[in-house]
C-alpha cells in the first residue's frame, strides 16, 4: 500500500514543464528557442475531444537588472494558441497568433492542421528562434534576464468551466523559467 501511494505521487506531478531554455543575442534581435513538455490531463483531453477549444499562452520578457529597484522589463512577446479538434474531419488544428484570439473570429493568425493529438501537442511545446526583442532594447552594459512563461489561458474558456473548474488542480497548467544572458558581443 506503501508503494503504491508513492507511484500515484510522482504521477500526477506537475503536467508543464520547460525543459530546455536557450535564448541567443544577435546583431537582429533577441531569439528563444525552448522545449515544453506539456501532458494534458485526462479531463482537459475529453473537454478537447469533445470540442470545447483551449487557449494557451506563452510569454517571454527581456529584464534589464537594477540594483535600487525592480528589475526593469524591456520587451514583452507573446505567443496565442488555440487547440481545437474539429470531429467532421478528425483533426486537430492550431492557430496562433500575437494578440489573443476571441470568440468574434481568429483574427491575424497562422493555422496548422494536424491528425493526431500527439502531432498537435509536439507543435506546441516547440518554440525556434523566436524573436522576443529588437537589438536596440539590449543594453550592452547592462545584465540582462530573460523570464518564461506558458500556460493554459483560463480566461478563454467558455464561462460554465471558468466557474467549474476553481480549485480544481486538473486545470492549471502553467510553468515558468528565467535564464540570465551573457554579456558577450552578438553573434
Amino acid at each position: 500500500m506503501l508503494f503504491g501511494g508513492a507511484v500515484t505521487a510522482r504521477a500526477q506531478g506537475n503536467p508543464v514543464e520547460i525543459n530546455h531554455l536557450r535564448v541567443d543575442r544577435t546583431d537582429d534581435g533577441v531569439f528563444l528557442t525552448a522545449q515544453v513538455k506539456l501532458e494534458l490531463p485526462t479531463i482537459v483531453e475529453d473537454a478537447l475531444t469533445k470540442g470545447i477549444a483551449m487557449f494557451f499562452v506563452a510569454e517571454a520578457e527581456l529584464l534589464r537588472d537594477r540594483w535600487y529597484w525592480y528589475d526593469t522589463k524591456v520587451a514583452l512577446s507573446t505567443k496565442h494558441f488555440r487547440l481545437a479538434y474539429q470531429p467532421l474531419t478528425r483533426r486537430w488544428r492550431i492557430n496562433v497568433s500575437p494578440e489573443p484570439i476571441g470568440n468574434v473570429g481568429l483574427g491575424v493568425s497562422i493555422t496548422q492542421n494536424f491528425d493526431s493529438l500527439e502531432e498537435a501537442l509536439q507543435a506546441l511545446q516547440r518554440f525556434s528562434r523566436w524573436k522576443i526583442a529588437e537589438a536596440s532594447a539590449y543594453e550592452p552594459d547592462s545584465r540582462h534576464s530573460v523570464e518564461f512563461r506558458f500556460r493554459l489561458d483560463m480566461s478563454q474558456l467558455p464561462r460554465p468551466f471558468q466557474i467549474g473548474v476553481v480549485g480544481q488542480a486538473e486545470w492549471s497548467l502553467a510553468a515558468s523559467r528565467s535564464v540570465r544572458l551573457n554579456p558577450e558581443a552578438p553573434r
